[in-house]
């Protein structure tokens, strides 16, 4: 659905443009609209030269100090789309590639894109490992689950996690041995079921 949404607006941009530059001859003429789109595009076209030189030693800079140049890569990417801009014949499609170009209107441009395309396709791909937003440890979407790996005899992490504390899977196993060992203290206590076995009713003849 993106997609034909991109293709429509490519195709109505050059439509507005004819449209825009009849309505413009109609007011200022034909000869002063042609002139008109030529210093624009001239005009703009060193715009986005002087732009980028200062785009390529800012990326150059960050190169030099380790750093990542997102936003000279983002700069770079847009004034490529403006140049194109500028060199398509119209005024409206120089008005655009002004707004790409100039970095009063290039920057808020820069910072969306890299918040509502750049960023969330990077974490699509990447599975989150771009901005951190990653699952490390316990279980997604428990917050009491500690951080701890549960097992059968309560070993897990936290007090509501999967094998620790009185609510988790691995503390009713756990607390199964538990109670049986003071079921068979309180046996021997009482007396019931216990079996006396005295060692000098045995002996034991060596051959």
């Amino acid at each position: 659905m993106r997609a034909r949404y991109v293709i429509a607006l490519l195709l109505l941009i050059p439509l507005a443009d004819a449209a825009f530059l009849v309505v413009v001859a109609g007011e200022i003429g034909p000869v002063a609209t042609v002139a008109l789109v030529v210093l624009t595009g001239l005009f703009g076209m060193l715009l986005v030269r002087a732009e980028g030189r200062h785009t390529v030693r800012s990326l150059q800079r960050k190169l030099a100090s380790g750093q990542l140049p997102t936003t000279e890569l983002l700069d770079g990417a847009l004034l490529i789309a403006a140049g194109a801009f500028l060199l398509t014949p119209g005024l409206v499609t120089d008005a655009i590639g002004f707004l790409l170009a100039v970095p009063p209107t290039r920057y808020p441009i820069r910072e969306l894109l890299d918040r509502y395309v750049l960023t969330p396709y990077i974490d699509s791909r990447t599975d989150g490992f771009a901005t951190g937003a990653v699952w490390t440890s316990g279980f997604p979407g428990d917050a009491g689950s500690g951080g701890g790996v549960g097992g059968v005899g309560g070993t897990g992490g936290g007090s509501d996690g999967p094998g620790g504390g009185s609510s988790g899977p691995g503390s009713g196993r756990g607390g199964a041995g538990d109670v049986a060992g003071s079921a068979g203290s309180e046996r021997d206590e009482s007396g019931e079921d216990v079996v006396d076995v005295d060692p000098d009713d045995y002996s034991v003849e060596k051959g």
